[in-house]
């Protein structure tokens, strides 16, 4: 087994700093933190005060769902390979063999390079994996292939037959 060069995940504290989505969400939780704390302070929850508390747990749900995506997904370099390791109850291995890396890609936004992340696209030589067999999402079986015996062509002899 070649040697593991470096592992790593996705970040997402990089994320939350270094996307809108991660500002929003920032956002989201501290409008809804002052939010319950002014209400709680008015002795008042009840009514349209609810929204507060409402806010606060979408982003924590959503930071949540957020950092359940990046644990689910683990990259490894090794000298000829970049492995990705996917899913947390299912899980996947995806290698790329580094001499079939034909472009790179790396973009990022203004908002990206202020936290110093950005997305890599890798583009391969390497064929589709195979479809997977059973399970959902799979294809019908292959039709049945018959067993022993031979073809035999019983179409007869051609209707007119060349003159001559």
């Amino acid at each position: 087994m070649p040697q593991v060069l470096d592992r790593f995940r996705s970040s997402t504290l990089g994320w939350l700093v270094g996307t809108l989505a991660g500002w929003g969400t920032c956002f989201l939780f501290l409008l809804g933190l002052a939010g319950t704390f002014y209400f709680l302070a008015q002795g008042m929850l009840a009514g349209a005060a609810w929204v507060a508390p409402l806010l606060l747990v979408v982003a924590i749900v959503v930071l949540i769902l957020k950092w359940f995506e990046n644990l689910g997904i683990a990259y490894e370099v090794t000298e000829d390979r970049l492995i990705l390791h996917k899913g947390i109850l299912r899980k996947s291995i995806d290698e790329i063999e580094l001499y079939r890396v034909k472009d790179v890609r790396i973009d990022f936004s203004i908002v990206n390079q202020l936290a110093d992340i950005g997305t890599i696209s890798i583009a391969s030589s390497a064929p589709p994996p195979p479809p997977r067999r059973g399970g959902p999402g799979a294809g019908p079986p292959p039709p049945p292939r018959p067993r022993g015996g031979r073809e035999l062509d019983c179409r007869g002899p051609p209707a007119n037959p060349p003159l001559g």
